[in-house]
C-alpha cells in the first residue's frame, strides 16, 4: 500500500506525516516485511529498541562499589583475600551468583521466579541428608526435581496465561511446606568440600553471567526472551513463540537455585536449619535488579551481575569479620529496595528516543495554520483583463485629429 491522495482524503486524515508512518507500518505488518517492533508503532513509547548506555554507566558504579568494599575488607583483614580464606570467598560468590542468575534469567523473560529461595533450601536439605551416598546421588535428584517443578510451573503460566510471579509464588509456598517438614536441624552428611574447586565454580558462574549478558545485548535475542514483558493489556495471550523463553527461564532458574543450594550445604559447617528460604529469593531477585535487570523484563546489562555479586560477597564477609551481625532478611530487603530504584533508572533512560526525532518528511504547514484535506477547493479562473482601447487613434497623429 503506497501513499494515495484519494485514500488520504477519504479517511479524514489531518496530518500527512502521521498517515505516511501508519501506511508504512501497515505494509510491514501485512506484507512480506517483518515488523521490527514488539507491537507498537515505530518510534512509539516501547518498540523493542533499548539503549545500553545507562547499563554501562551503572556497571561502572557497581565496579567502583565492589572495589571500595574490597579495600575495606583488605584493611580489616588482609588474609581474607588470600588462600585459604579466598577459596571460601569464591565458593560463597559462586553460590550467590547462581541465585542471582536464577533471578535475572526469570526477570529477563518477564516471569520472575519467586520460588528460587525455597528451592535453594530444599536442595540444601537434599544434599545434607544424602551427601554420604555420593555426589551423584545427592546432586542429580535435586536438579531433576527442580527442573520438573520449573517445567510444571511454566506449563501453568502458558496454559492459563497467569502472571509468572503469582504462579511461582504458589509453587514456592509448596516448596516451603516441604522444607518445614523437618522439625530439627539436619547435619550435613558426607565430606564433599566445594572449596577444592573454588576457582572452577566461581569461574563457571562468571562465564555464565558474561555470556548471558552478552547475548542479552543482542537486540533480536533480547526481544525474543522478553516477549512476556507487560505491554498493553497483560492478560492477553502473546502467541505460541512465548512458550520457549518462558520454559527455558523457569526451568533454568530452578536448576540454578538447586545448584546453589548444594554448594551452600557443601560449604556449611553447621547443620541446615528449617526455614522458608525467602531471604534467598529477596537476594536473588533484588541483586539481579541492582545489577541492572529491569523488574518489567527484557532490559538488562552485560557485566552488572558479575560486579553486583562480587560486591555483595565481599560485603557479607566484611560484615561477618566486623561482627555487625546483620540479618540476611535485612540485607535482602535493602538490596531489593535499591534494585527497585535501579529499575526506575533503567526504564527511564533505557527506552528508545522519543518519536519524531529525525523526521525526514512533513507536509504540515510551517506557519502554524492547520491544513485539512476536507477544505473546499478555492481555485477559480482569473478574471479577464479589461479590453484595451486602440491607442493609435489618439494623440496628435490619430485619425481624429
Amino acid at each position: 500500500m503506497a501513499y494515495d491522495e484519494t485514500t488520504f482524503r477519504s479517511q479524514g486524515e489531518t496530518d500527512p506525516a502521521a498517515y505516511r508512518r501508519r501506511v508504512q507500518y501497515d505494509e510491514g505488518t501485512t506484507g512480506n516485511l517483518a515488523p521490527a517492533t514488539t507491537g507498537s508503532l515505530p518510534g512509539g513509547p516501547d518498540d523493542g529498541r533499548d539503549r545500553l548506555g545507562i547499563h554501562l554507566g551503572w556497571e561502572v558504579v557497581l565496579l567502583l562499589a565492589a572495589a571500595a568494599i574490597g579495600f575495606l575488607l583488605y584493611r580489616e583483614d588482609s588474609a581474607a583475600l588470600q588462600r585459604p580464606a579466598l577459596d571460601a570467598l569464591l565458593v560463597t560468590g559462586a553460590a550467590v551468583g547462581l541465585i542471582t542468575l536464577a533471578g535475572g534469567l526469570s526477570l529477563r523473560a518477564g516471569v520472575p521466579n519467586l520460588a528460587i529461595g525455597p528451592i535453594v533450601l530444599a536442595a540444601e536439605f537434599q544434599f545434607a541428608e544424602n551427601g554420604d551416598k555420593g555426589m551423584l546421588q545427592a546432586l542429580v535428584p535435586a536438579l531433576i526435581i527442580a527442573a520438573a517443578g520449573g517445567l510444571i510451573v511454566a506449563a501453568i503460566v502458558l496454559v492459563l496465561h497467569v502472571p509468572g510471579w503469582a504462579a511461582t509464588l504458589a509453587a514456592g509456598l509448596g516448596v516451603v511446606v516441604f522444607d518445614q517438614l523437618r522439625v530439627a536441624a539436619v547435619a550435613v552428611q558426607g565430606d564433599w568440600d566445594p572449596t577444592d574447586k573454588a576457582f572452577l565454580l566461581f569461574g563457571g558462574f562468571a562465564v555464565l553471567a558474561i555470556l548471558g549478558g552478552g547475548l542479552g545485548a543482542i537486540g533480536p535475542v533480547r526481544r525474543f526472551v522478553g516477549r512476556m514483558r507487560p505491554t498493553g493489556d497483560p492478560s492477553r495471550r502473546r502467541g505460541g513463540m512465548v512458550a520457549v523463553p518462558v520454559i527455558l527461564a523457569l526451568v533454568g532458574s530452578s536448576v540454578f537455585a538447586a545448584g546453589a543450594g548444594v554448594i551452600i550445604a557443601g560449604q556449611s559447617t553447621a547443620p541446615i536449619r528449617p526455614g522458608t528460604g525467602l531471604e534467598w529469593t529477596g537476594i536473588g531477585i533484588g541483586l539481579a535488579m541492582l545489577a541492572g535487570t529491569s523488574a518489567y523484563g527484557r532490559r538488562g546489562g552485560i557485566f552488572g551481575t558479575l560486579f553486583a555479586v562480587v560486591a555483595l560477597t565481599l560485603f557479607l564477609d566484611y560484615q561477618t569479620r566486623r561482627d555487625l551481625d546483620i540479618a540476611l532478611f535485612a540485607i535482602a530487603g535493602a538490596v531489593f529496595g535499591a534494585g527497585l530504584i535501579v529499575t526506575r533508572l533503567v526504564e527511564t533512560y533505557g527506552r528508545p528516543l522519543p518519536a519524531g526525532v529525525g523526521e525526514d518528511w512533513n507536509a504540515a504547514a510551517s506557519n502554524g495554520t492547520a491544513w485539512s484535506p476536507t477544505l473546499p477547493e478555492t481555485w477559480s479562473t482569473p478574471a479577464a483583463p479589461p479590453a484595451r482601447s486602440d491607442r493609435w487613434d489618439d494623440g496628435p497623429w490619430g485619425t481624429a485629429r
